[in-house]
């Protein structure tokens, strides 16, 4: 959320951010509520002084004289009109929040302007394998080593949520386990496991909500939502916490499950696992000092990198452009590993920068040891690695001829041992 002020003070950078970010909000009615607001604000003021002198004024009257009786429903009228102009106040303020919800995040200088196709290529690692045969896609894969069964998850669920099998769920849980091992252990991530449910209250924080509520699951019984990333729970974890600087940066690392109804979906490709409804993820979350962010969300970027780079899997990393980052971000990096059987990159993680944009709507802030005043964190948050397009990033460069998969050298400890996969 940006400060109602900083909006009318920067109301040209505002302007251009809402078209940039391909945003609809309309920031001359957010400063015209506002301006009421102070107007509202200010005859309320007036008001309360004139009832003050009033009453100071009663005190010293005779209570049979008219002056008395006078200055008595004079001033129960200024009261009225007090709490009348109040309610109005509670009203507009009510408004200019609900408003202010949906002015999103200023890109950062550096983010190019533009869609999806001004996205630009900052980094590629990794050759790609040379196969001696054509190389099955993830779908062949997991049908020929029985992996996931996708009849039965519809069955169970609906379309889109896969059901792991046999040794397709040991690998998936091989993947998160190692995932989880590697940051807590390589780079420092406190581990958290928290809950899968998320309050209004905690997705607002974010910025999920309002704006992509029709992609959330909501149990309307309860008024919680199922999570959509681990970001939500984690980033709230300190919700109006005022945190020493001292023990800044603070890192965690989360495991969840995690559930989208992929309502903007319509026209991708949806068979397999490259877009389903509930998949499982690793999620990287930091909270730093204002001036040391950018430089911590390289570090995240190579954190997440180094997945990839454990497992072997040639990647490359993008940064995108305004109207393809989200509507929090600050600026944005998407890494995009390599499956060789469908001859694509496939995004397996986005490292994002919000700035104080979260923290202002969680009300997160740290004490400064240079003027012992509270100013807000900076947060930034990015998979560290979404599973599902890593597992089939895993599968179809490990494959063999004979369609059985080999097991990568960094997960063979969390299969046992396993070295290969055999072909059913």
């Amino acid at each position: 959320m940006l400060d109602i002020k900083f909006i009318k003070d920067n109301y040209n950078i505002i302007k251009e951010a809402v078209k940039n970010k391909k945003e609809n909000i309309d920031i001359d009615k957010l400063i015209e509520l506002d301006d009421k607001r102070i107007q509202l604000s200010k005859d309320v003021d007036t008001m309360r002084s004139e009832k003050n002198i009033l009453s100071r004024s009663i005190k010293e009257l005779n209570k049979d004289s008219d002056a008395f009786i006078r200055n008595i429903n004079e001033s129960k009228g200024l009261g009225e009109n007090i709490k009348d102009l109040e309610t109005k106040l509670r009203d507009i303020k009510d408004e200019i929040r609900k408003l202010s919800l949906w002015v999103p995040n200023i890109p950062h200088r550096s983010v190019p302007v533009g869609s999806a196709s001004s996205n630009i290529i900052v980094k590629e690692w990794g050759d790609k394998r040379e196969f001696d045969f054509v190389p099955k896609n993830h779908m062949e894969l997991i049908k020929n080593n029985h992996l996931v069964d996708f009849e039965r998850g519809s069955k169970i669920a609906g379309s889109h949520f896969p059901c792991y099998i046999g040794l397709g769920a040991r690998l998936e849980r091989a993947l998160i386990n190692f995932m989880l091992d590697y940051h807590t252990i390589k780079h420092n991530y406190t581990e958290m496991f928290p809950p899968f449910l998320n309050s209004k209250e905690t997705l607002t924080g974010t910025g999920q909500l309002p704006k992509l509520e029709d992609d959330m699951y909501y149990i309307e019984k309860d008024g919680l939502f199922l999570n959509p990333t681990a970001e939500p729970p984690v980033t709230n974890f300190h919700r109006n916490d005022i945190i020493d600087e001292e023990i800044l940066p603070i890192y965690y690392t989360a495991y969840t499950a995690c559930f989208r109804r992929e309502a903007g979906s319509y026209g991708k490709e949806t068979k397999g696992l490259k877009r389903v409804h509930q998949f499982n993820k690793v999620e990287l979350v930091k909270f730093t000092l204002p001036d040391d962010s950018y430089e911590e969300q390289e570090k995240l970027l190579g954190d997440a990198e180094d997945i990839l780079k454990a497992l072997n899997i040639p990647y490359k990393v993008m940064l995108l452009s305004t109207g393809d980052m989200t509507f929090a971000s600050s600026k944005t990096y998407d890494i995009e590993a390599y499956a060789p059987g469908s001859k694509e990159y496939l995004e397996v993680s986005s490292i994002s920068n919000f700035e104080d944009f979260q923290a202002r709507r969680m009300n997160i802030k740290f004490r400064s040891n240079q003027d012992n005043k509270v100013h807000y964190v900076h947060t930034i948050n990015g998979s560290g690695l979404a599973t599902p397009r890593t597992f089939i990033t895993i599968i179809e460069n490990y494959q063999q001829r004979d369609g059985s998969i080999k097991i990568p050298e960094v997960l063979k400890p969390y299969m046992g041992g396993m070295e290969i996969i055999e072909c059913i």
